[in-house]
């Protein structure tokens, strides 16, 4: 494939909705502009032949007939459009006041479309899409999840490095939050969130999601309007790493007592997300956001912001843990 040189390959403004794109062909990218947004869609790698004595290498040249349309995404994308022309209808007071100040013309401190569209879309599946009826959208969700994760219902927000997912985590515990506040009997929305990180580093930049630090994202980043920002102190938010799930041993013993008693002495699922989740109390509906991307994090996610579309537990052991930790976001005392 000839060499396709693109000296400024930015087209659009990250403030509104993209309208242009490189167009790719059977020869790959080039430098021709598609006056359009680019369709959701995926690459496929595909596998030479398989050579003897060597091993299986992907080729990963970006061709047109290695496209795969992510459909229904483009359904929801557009269908999320036409709502958003339409002024929102169909959502709270708490979340049209929301919707309202990150997206004021006259705002300082300004959202990329990409934050406020992946909000609007969790928006829209929560509080709209049945009432201009787009049911389709929770059955064909409850399908996929039901084949891959059972149990345990996941909704992944695809966003690219340094488009802000920090950021849209606070809006969407901000919106969680402040409608729970103002309707503590809609099972719609949450004040309660468990949020996974990789490691610990990260967890510790995450601390700006706790309406209580200094530099919380709610003042710093005016994602809360002046008159809510006090409500947001009833939400309980836990920050933990991916590492706080690994099942420990209640007792230190020998070998032989074990094999005696024929046990090792591990907690159970349950006494670990008791034991991660002790903070959160007895708190029932449980917000959990994966702040990592991992795709082996057992546990049943509302949202994820990294954008990297989760998959299922990796075994039979992680399985157990996913199944343990999504009956504890529904657990009783």
């Amino acid at each position: 494939m000839p060499d396709t040189i693109i000296e400024n390959p930015i087209l659009n403004s990250p403030f509104r909705e993209p309208d242009r794109h490189w167009r790719f062909t059977d020869e790959g990218i080039t430098n021709e502009i598609v006056e359009t947004r680019r369709a959701s869609a995926y690459f496929v790698p595909i596998p030479p032949p398989k050579k003897k004595g060597k091993q299986l290498q992907f080729d990963t040249e970006w061709t047109q007939d290695r496209i795969e349309p992510n459909d229904n995404v483009n359904r929801i994308r557009q269908r999320v459009k036409l709502w958003r022309e339409r002024e929102y209808g169909g959502v709270t007071q708490v979340t049209r006041k929301l919707l309202q100040h990150w997206t004021a013309p006259d705002r300082e401190n300004k959202l990329f479309f990409c934050q406020i569209e992946a909000l609007e879309t969790l928006i829209f599946l929560t509080e709209a899409a049945e009432k201009v009826g787009d049911n389709w959208i929770k059955t064909w969700l409850g399908e996929v999840n039901a084949a891959s994760n059972p149990g345990l219902n996941r909704i992944a927000m695809k966003m690219a490095t340094g488009s802000g997912k920090t950021v849209v985590m606070a809006m969407l515990i901000a919106w969680h939050a402040l409608n729970k506040v103002a309707n503590p009997k809609d099972s719609r929305f949450s004040d309660t969130f468990l949020v996974v990180t990789p490691g610990i580093t990260i967890r510790d930049r995450l601390r700006v999601l706790w309406p209580h630090d200094a530099e919380n994202y709610y003042r710093l980043r005016d994602l809360v309007p002046p008159d809510l920002i006090g409500q947001l102190g009833r939400a309980k938010i836990l920050i933990t790493n991916f590492h706080a799930f690994k099942i420990r041993k209640l007792i230190e013993t020998n070998k032989l007592t074990k094999e005696i008693l024929g046990t090792d002495f591990d907690e159970s699922p349950a006494q670990m997300v008791n034991r991660v989740c002790r903070e959160l109390g007895s708190k029932r509906n449980i917000v959990v956001i994966n702040a990592g991307g991992s795709a082996d994090l057992p546990l049943p996610l509302a949202a994820n912001p990294r954008g990297t579309s989760p998959q299922g537990p990796a075994n039979r052991s992680g399985r157990r843990r996913a199944q343990a930790a999504g009956r504890a976001a529904r657990r009783s005392p």
